[in-house]
């Protein structure tokens, strides 16, 4: 089993914050959202996965590096390919054409999902969905009688389904697949400038193959900050066994509420912290109360309130109550 995880986007809905680090390497519960995606996909796979191909845009060395440790530690070899252009969905799995072979999942790494599923061996692919109270923003599928799916539309105007595809999908033979992304770039089957994956899996389905949607517990979007900030209260409450106090925190007249996150060399003096906060390690708090929020790492917090907010490294904050959504390096 492979899994492909495209990925090259730069996250113009999530800066500040991804001015500085990638959006899948923005940080939730202590780990990059691509990090948990990678495990809860692989602790729902009935075999182990051989190879792990992240598709990025030139993020440099660094990133490469973390996303290869990722896959090393999930017990996987790990493959960088690039998507230079920001050509569409079918185009960025196609950039990962050498573990397009064999079974395989895709899965986009703005989302998080909790599931508890088996993979029906008997199909073709698995599309996971999720029931949208509103499709128009959002590629649905559409069923026939036998539960297959029949049909797909990017953002109908008119009411298809409200069966929504999350970016998750499972293919018993990724090579088909291949073989349709590569149909519509050498003849260009382009919509709104781009080679869109719906397009390669309606002509699968013309063709015969058989794909049934899957369903997920959760689905979690880290497309802005709200939404991410959101993804690690519901992540945190999800791990909450998983996230214990590390030893070298320094509690000095203070409360931590759980679940948190807390990582490692804190101090945290005359203030509650928590529930659902993320503090990422190095930080220094002082006569504040955070809750619901994310916190980077080398962070001070001094005489504020904060909650629903998302601050990032090497900042510096005092005094005034209000939401923010603060990047790298700052000052307030």
């Amino acid at each position: 089993m492979n899994i492909i995880i495209p990925m090259a986007g730069i996250g113009k809905r999530l800066r500040p914050h991804t001015l500085t680090t990638p959006k899948p390497l923005i940080e939730i519960a202590g780990k990059p959202i691509v990090e948990h995606l990678v495990y809860e996909i692989i602790s729902q796979l009935p075999e182990p996965v051989k190879n792990i191909g992240f598709v990025i845009g030139r993020f440099g060395s660094e990133t490469e590096a973390k996303l290869l440790k990722i896959a090393k530690n999930a017990g996987a070899k790990g493959h960088i390919f690039y998507q230079d252009q920001a050509l569409g969905t079918a185009h960025a799995i196609l950039c990962a054409e050498p573990l397009l072979n064999g079974p395989a999942i895709v899965a986009f790494a703005d989302t998080l999902f909790r599931a508890d599923f088996k993979l029906d061996k008997n199909v073709d692919g698995v599309l996971w969905v999720e029931k949208v109270e509103d499709p128009s923003a959002f590629g649905v599928v559409g069923l026939n009688d036998k539960k297959q799916i029949v049909s797909f539309v990017e953002k109908p105007e008119t009411f298809v389904s409200d069966l929504a595809m999350i970016g998750i999908y499972y293919f018993k033979q990724s090579e088909i697949l291949k073989a349709e992304m590569q149909y519509l770039i050498d003849n260009s089957i382009i919509k709104g400038g781009e080679y869109q994956l719906p397009d390669a899996l309606r002509s699968m389905v013309e063709k015969g193959a058989i794909f049934t949607p899957g369903t997920v517990k959760e689905w979690l979007d880290c497309g802005n900050y709200s939404a991410t900030v959101y993804t690690n209260k519901q992540w945190l409450d999800y791990k909450k066994e998983e996230n214990p106090i590390d030893d070298s925190v320094k509690l000095i007249n203070s409360v931590i509420v759980p679940p948190c996150y807390i990582g490692p060399n804190i101090e945290v003096t005359n203030s509650v912290v928590g529930p659902f906060v993320t503090l990422g390690g190095d930080n220094k708090i002082k006569n504040a109360v955070i809750e619901n929020s994310i916190i980077g790492k080398n962070t001070r917090i001094f005489d504020k309130v904060i909650s629903g907010s998302m601050i990032g490294n090497n900042t510096t904050i005092e005094g005034v109550n209000e939401t923010l959504s603060i990047g790298d390096f700052n000052e307030i």
